[in-house]
């Protein structure tokens, strides 16, 4: 199970269609494009945050709720999706 926290602030639970780990081609499609790995200072350890690689090119929304979560001063832009654990990208 994982967490997409959208720009509107909902967040919505989405589960890996293998029972196990999402592939790369669902996380794609959960943030509209190519995955970047974002650093999470403010967060677990066991955590791996991703987004759209070109959302800043692509002018997505900010997602405040999302850039308060990583901390550090980042913005995030557009969803972003929260792994967890055995999910965590490799």
């Amino acid at each position: 199970m994982a967490r997409i926290i959208h720009p509107d602030g909902i967040e919505e639970i989405v589960h890996p269609k293998t029972g196990t780990t999402f592939s790369l081609e669902e996380l794609q499609k959960f943030v509209g494009g190519y995955i970047e790995r974002v650093p999470t200072p403010s967060m677990d350890r066991d955590i791996d945050c991703v987004v759209d690689e070109e959302g800043l090119m692509k002018q997505l929304p900010m997602n405040r709720k999302a850039s308060n979560l990583v901390g550090g001063g980042q913005m995030i832009v557009g969803p972003m999706v929260i792994l967890r654990g055995k999910e965590r990208l490799v």
